[in-house]
């Protein structure tokens, strides 16, 4: 009777709204973003923190920002891990397992070489190894986002992400960042870093445990490959293994992008991707030297920074799921994408308010919430652009463009506190209307390709229409 009526109860809307939640699938992507975001203070928040307290200028320090480079063009070498096999491993896991695997070894070896680094000795060998830590983690980062979009249906793209980047923040601002402040309060930088590579295994674990996604190519996609090798195969002239290997290159290296560039709107979308989160990435490069420099401890920053902030992103990242699945994707993106922009300017009342543990609380927690609202939305609009064919390819290339811009503007971040005088509060202004740039763009998006994501996959459009009847 009451739902003749539309009067659901609370308790059954409850169930329906976190139903996605209860999928087995969802712990290992937990897992994962947690190895997928252990690495990130240890070569971005944290890492300019031991640094500055070693004396290290904050030009030089936001010059680091130049070393997580990798994130931003790991799409260069994402076509091998979608094509390429690995001996052993590939057979004995699967291709996206067996490339799981290897990597996070890697990285463990890696952010292990970092802690026996002396940044006061030597500032050149820890950007080495800040470079070989961003390098393995940015692969890594390639082989984890191929395995949860391969492993979900598309309609729960959304509750995946939030899995996901739950599991990012437990790895990143809860034990890497949190949890190394406190280690190296008490048993210093170097011990806090080894300590840490350690973390790395859970997200092994998580791929031992779990099974290889099966991939579905659409027949579309199958029937453009094979038309375009015959083509290629057609040239007799060249000898046989030259074609070969031509083809294999077309399809490895050229045809994601040509795939893409074949749908409407695909410019205003590659330009709206790489502009969208530069004000954050102003804001978050500098933001542990700006607290140090208000005089706030190692311990009040994990206290109030990677703990209460945290407990604010882990409600925005909830919440930002809800949203996706009550709006959809582009709208939930604006909402988000204006909250965080907003939020920015809580950071310009914290430098004017000085030392203020009550504006610290507000600030961080306001900007973390927002900062998860706008993750979750952002995360599955890339994973709904990308063909199944050509995902770990399509994915590390958009999600590169993201990073691309905010890197590079981001180790302009101390220069432009210096050229500002130390004026944190002008600087959190500018960094709230940088943050507005990408709106407009996406109003285009909304108004005139809104159904894009659609034509990544035929077959994820198939799927997606079953879920909906």
């Amino acid at each position: 009777m009451l739902k003749k009526l539309g009067l659901v109860p609370v308790k059954e809307r409850l169930a329906r709204t976190f139903a996605p939640y209860n999928d087995r699938r969802m712990l290992t992507l937990l897992l994962l973003g947690f190895s997928s975001g252990l690495p990130a203070p240890l070569v971005f928040s944290n890492l300019s923190i031991w640094l500055r307290d070693l004396g290290v200028s904050r030009t030089d320090i936001g010059l680091f920002a130049l070393a997580a480079t990798p994130y931003a063009i790991n799409f260069l070498w994402a076509p091998l891990v979608d094509r390429l096999r690995i001996p052993w491993l590939s057979a004995k896991f699967g291709r996206r397992r067996g490339w799981a695997l290897l990597t996070q070894s890697l990285l463990v070896v890696a952010i292990l070489l970092l802690s026996l680094t002396n940044p006061a000795e030597n500032l050149m060998l820890v950007a080495m190894a800040v470079l070989f830590v961003t390098f393995m983690s940015a692969t890594q980062d390639i082989v984890i986002d191929a395995y949860r979009i391969e492993l979900l249906e598309p309609h729960l793209y959304g509750a995946g992400t939030a899995a996901a980047i739950w599991g990012w923040h437990l790895g990143g601002t809860l034990v890497g960042a949190a949890g190394g402040l406190y280690l190296a309060e008490y048993y210093g930088w170097n011990a806090a870093y080894m300590v840490l590579a350690t973390g790395i295994v859970l997200g092994m674990l998580a791929i031992l445990m779990s099974s290889e996604p099966d991939q579905a190519i659409s027949a579309e996609t199958l029937a453009e490959e094979s038309r375009v090798i015959a083509r290629l195969e057609a040239f007799r002239a060249f000898p046989q293994y030259f074609r070969h290997a031509i083809s294999w290159l077309y399809v490895s290296l050229l045809a994601p992008f040509v795939e893409f560039t074949r749908r409407r709107g695909w410019l205003w979308i590659l330009v709206f991707i790489f502009v969208f989160k530069l004000g954050d990435a102003l804001l978050g490069r500098m933001s542990g030297v700006f607290y140090r420099e208000l005089g706030f401890s190692l311990l009040e920053i994990a206290e109030v920074s990677k703990l209460y902030g945290f407990a604010g992103n882990i409600v925005g990242i909830l919440l930002g799921g809800i949203l996706v699945a009550r709006v959809g994707m582009l709208k939930a993106l604006f909402i988000s994408g204006l909250a965080t922009a907003t939020t920015n300017l809580t950071y310009a009342w914290l430098a004017a308010s000085g030392q203020s543990y009550l504006v610290f609380v507000v600030a961080l927690v306001s900007d973390n919430f927002t900062t998860g609202l706008v993750t979750v939305a952002f995360v599955a609009y890339l994973s709904s652009l990308c063909n199944s064919a050509y995902t770990a390819t399509q994915y590390a290339l958009l999600a590169s463009l993201g990073n691309l811009a905010r890197i590079w503007l981001s180790a302009s971040s101390g220069w432009m506190v210096d050229k500002l005088n130390g004026d944190w509060t002008l600087f959190f202004i500018l960094t709230a209307i940088i943050a507005l740039v990408g709106l407009p763009l996406l109003w285009v998006i909304m108004r005139h390709f809104p159904s894009v994501s659609s034509q990544a996959s035929p077959a994820a459009k198939k799927q997606d229409e079953v879920v909906n009847q």
